[in-house]
């Protein structure tokens, strides 16, 4: 039975925040399937319709998925829900693909105060940081610098393997059980630098768009710094709010 912690919170809420923890805590994992709302309000003991409407508000914010004649399953990463929910470069004609990566570097270097931060972090704790080209079309178009914490990715990129996959939240997700729900992100205009003119066959001095993004787990904890700086000569950043 539900013990009711806050009378001025809707009842709904309470049960989302619930059923949250649990995945939180990793009671649920991606892509199960969680129990029925009938099994859920009567382990509960509030209405099925109340069970219903917290669903409702966790399947709106991706962190569960609703399958017809299946049931209700947790979300996990594969390379749609990548390309739909985190991912906002378009060509000129709408088109949203998924660029091929290749990995320039892949290191463990102290945290620089501004990764420390964002991370949140100790001062002076080490993380990894991965140097990434991407192409569209085989065209260069993207740099990114994902700065991890190296205590939650130990063995990523160890021995010099630096075979990472295209999509590295199904990676975190699969290898590591850290799944991204949520991410924020900032833009701003820069100008090539001559390492990014080198990479992305620009001119030194080209307008680039740099993209910040922090990823958060379920509970908030930022696990993943990327900083994309992307030439806006065929494509466009393109995020729609509901």
């Amino acid at each position: 039975m539900l013990t009711i912690g806050n009378g001025a919170v809707p009842l709904y809420m309470q049960i989302k925040e619930l059923l949250t923890a649990k995945i939180s805590r990793k009671e649920w994992s991606p892509g199960s399937i969680i129990p029925s709302e009938l099994q859920l309000a009567q382990e509960l003991g509030v209405s099925q319709g109340t069970v219903r409407k917290a669903i409702t508000g966790l399947v709106e914010n991706n962190v569960l998925t609703r399958k017809q004649g299946r049931g209700t399953f947790v979300s996990n990463h594969d390379p749609d829900r990548t390309l739909f929910h985190f991912f906002h470069i378009t060509d000129n004609r709408g088109h949203k693909v998924i660029p091929d990566s290749r990995v320039l570097r892949c290191r463990r270097k102290q945290a620089s105060r501004m990764e420390a931060s964002t991370l949140q972090l100790a001062a002076k704790t080490n993380v990894i940081r991965i140097e990434r080209v991407r192409k569209f079309l085989a065209t260069p178009t993207m740099l990114e610098t994902i700065t991890l914490p190296e205590s939650r990715f130990s063995s990523l990129g160890k021995g010099g393997n630096y075979d990472l996959p295209n999509t590295l939240y199904e990676l975190y997700e699969k290898q590591y059980g850290i799944t991204i729900h949520s991410a924020d992100e900032k833009l701003r205009a820069v100008s090539a630098t001559k390492q990014d003119a080198t990479l992305l066959n620009l001119e030194v001095g080209t307008p680039l768009l740099e993209i910040e993004r922090v990823a958060l787990t379920l509970d908030k904890t930022p696990v993943e710094l990327r900083i994309s700086r992307c030439s806006t000569k065929n494509h466009y950043y393109q995020n729609t709010c509901f």
